[in-house]
């Protein structure tokens, strides 16, 4: 009798016609008992003996090996999972009324029974759905107040314009944005904790706050200034003169359409510096096209407000933090690198929208 080696290695083929020489071996007598079974075929004692229980129950038939029923997944042809994945990214469980706005995996468990009549867990559905290049992500807000008509004007039309003009008169183009930081906001992250007590971070009562004005350029400047008053149409205007200045050229100043920026006195200090500032408004509820706002994110990471028991210590940390930016211009090129790809985002989800509205019926 040849021993058969590394039967655990083997096909379910060749498992099969192990199972069979086992068997008939012991029928015929040419083994004795299931140890030398096991000892002559190379396997553990333990399956031949179930093995030998099987077969004087089922017969031959118990010793084949049987192809199982497909899994759910298996179910899904590559047609079906077309409009699956379709309906994710048109539509909202919401909109189908399967659940709230983000697609997890119990929404779409509902949505493959509706759609497809497969009834599958939710642990099955994460690895279908990561087999397909599909992870669990934190979603980008987007306003409902944004108009994506303007938007896309803006992006195609009124931007491109301004980079032309920026590459003829030899000026440079700032992103600016204002951001506010208070100690009593709660530190960014996590903490670990003994489940059901909730971690206790400990901030001042006092509540210091002070402002920053910054502007982000493209090849990596970076200007600021710090503040603890109101911000007024007088700040606005001193810090364009400070970025003009700083700049030695004109430049095209990109911002959002805050009261202050279109205020009066600010029109009137730009007509008066029109050859040195000029400013460009961009469409309203669009703050994802601003790289100045990864700047705003990078800064509320980074400098812990909590900390900070009085206004000198949160400016001064505040300062600390954006003049180390400054000594790094690639990590403020990465920002600009961000905004295209934000750009992008945006344009795609322009597109969903609009496609949703002409192939929706009235």
């Amino acid at each position: 009798m040849v021993e058969v080696e590394g039967a655990h290695r083997l096909s379910p083929a060749e498992r099969e016609v192990l199972r069979l020489r086992v068997v008939a071996a012991l029928e015929s007598g040419r083994v004795e008992g299931h140890r030398q079974a096991a000892e002559v075929f190379g396997v553990s004692e333990r399956p031949v003996g179930t093995w030998w229980c099987v077969h004087r129950r089922d017969g031959r038939d118990g010793l084949v090996t049987r192809k199982g029923r497909p899994g759910p997944a298996e179910l899904i042809g590559p047609e079906d999972r077309g409009t699956l994945f379709a309906a994710m990214a048109d539509c909202t469980p919401e909109e189908l009324l399967i659940g709230g706005p983000l697609w997890t995996r119990q929404a779409v468990v509902e949505l493959v029974r509706l759609v497809v009549g497969v009834d599958m867990t939710e642990q099955g559905v994460g690895l279908w759905l990561r087999g397909h290049g599909f992870t669990p992500q934190r979603p980008a807000r987007r306003a409902y107040e944004q108009q994506s008509a303007v938007v896309r004007a803006w992006l195609d039309e009124e931007y491109p314009a301004i980079g032309t003009r920026t590459k003829a008169e030899d000026a440079a183009i700032a992103w600016v944005d204002r951001c506010g930081l208070r100690s009593d906001a709660v530190p960014p992250g996590r903490s670990w904790a003994p489940k059901g007590r909730t971690p206790i971070v400990r901030v001042t009562g006092k509540r210091p706050r002070v402002n920053v004005m910054s502007a982000v350029a493209s090849r990596g400047a970076l200007w600021f200034t710090v503040f603890t008053g109101r911000f007024t149409a007088a700040v606005f205007t001193a810090f364009l003169d400070r970025v003009a200045r700083q700049a030695g050229r004109k430049v095209h100043v990109v911002a959002d359409r805050h009261p202050v920026h279109r205020g009066k006195a600010v029109r009137s200090w730009l007509e008066d510096n029109a050859d040195r500032v000029e400013l460009h408004l961009m469409p309203g509820y669009s703050p994802e096209l601003n790289p100045d706002e990864l700047l705003n994110a990078d800064l509320e990471h980074n400098v812990n407000a909590s900390r900070a028991r009085t206004v000198d210590r949160l400016a001064h940390g505040t300062r600390r933090f954006l003049r180390r930016r400054q000594r790094q211009p690639h990590v403020v090129r990465d920002y600009e690198r961000l905004r295209h790809h934000h750009e992008a985002m945006v344009r795609w989800s322009i597109v969903r929208v609009t496609s949703r509205r002409l192939t929706r019926p009235r």
